[in-house]
């Protein structure tokens, strides 16, 4: 039989197993969620890209443009998430309204797919924001692609300055209303069977790109339909360049 003293003396050694297993563990969850997200935001683009290909006119040119580099940039990312190494990207002074309008041309191809409409609204004036201008268009992106996935057919894009600071607002009509012949379009098919709603890695990055710029996100959801908030500093608040 086992002394009760060789019990007590094994404690720690079997207490400091569990706790590398448990760190271990955590290592590989944060791993594999930096991984998701990083094939996540490769995704996007290439979806981007695919939908620009099939269309007409010379207006598929920028998109396809703009949705290589973001392409470029999430592969960089996948490439550091694989086989380690630096990535940094230096904070340079971003004007946000053609990255939004950017954001806008690149998804209204997928929100007219799904039968819905996508429209941009900008009252903020040549709005300058210090930091990633990759991380701020794939949260711009994320927050499209969530309300045409998820919403409604009608979603808006709403750009203002609201005590200092850029605020977006990006809103839709909710699924409720819908048009029942627009539910079963290949676009609508192909979102369920993909599983974006189990996975929710699309507004994981919008938090972090948030928070890394010093910013506020923030959803809010209802039968009528979700309204995203992404607001972020003005380059005068917030300018690490100045030094």
């Amino acid at each position: 039989m086992i002394e009760f003293a060789e019990i007590v003396a094994g404690w720690p050694f079997a207490a400091s197993m569990v706790a590398a297993i448990a760190v271990q563990n955590l290592r590989t969850g944060r791993r594999r969620s930096a991984l998701n997200e990083a094939m996540h935001e490769l995704r996007r683009p290439l979806q981007a890209i695919a939908l620009a290909s099939g269309a007409r006119g010379s207006g598929s040119f920028p998109v396809v443009e703009s949705s290589v580099r973001l392409a470029a940039a999430a592969l960089e990312r996948l490439d550091h998430e694989v086989n380690g190494g630096a990535l940094q990207r230096p904070a340079e002074v971003v004007e946000m309204r053609p990255t939004l309008e950017s954001a806008v041309r690149r998804w209204r191809a997928r929100a007219s797919l799904g039968g819905g409409s996508l429209s941009l609204r900008w009252r903020a004036g040549r709005a300058l924001v210090v930091g990633d201008r990759v991380e701020l268009a794939q949260a711009l992106d994320n927050l499209i692609v969530n309300a045409i996935e998820h919403g409604g057919p009608a979603i808006s894009v709403d750009a203002r300055l609201y005590k200092g600071r850029l605020r977006i607002v990006i809103a839709d009509s909710g699924r409720a209303s819908r048009p029942a012949a627009r539910r079963d379009t290949p676009a609508e098919v192909i979102t369920r069977l993909s599983g974006h709603s189990r996975r929710g890695h699309g507004l994981i990055v919008v938090r972090q790109v948030a928070a890394d710029h010093d910013g506020r996100f923030a959803l809010r959801r209802s039968d009528r339909g979700s309204l995203a908030l992404f607001e972020l500093p003005l380059k005068g608040d917030r300018d690490p360049l100045a030094a």
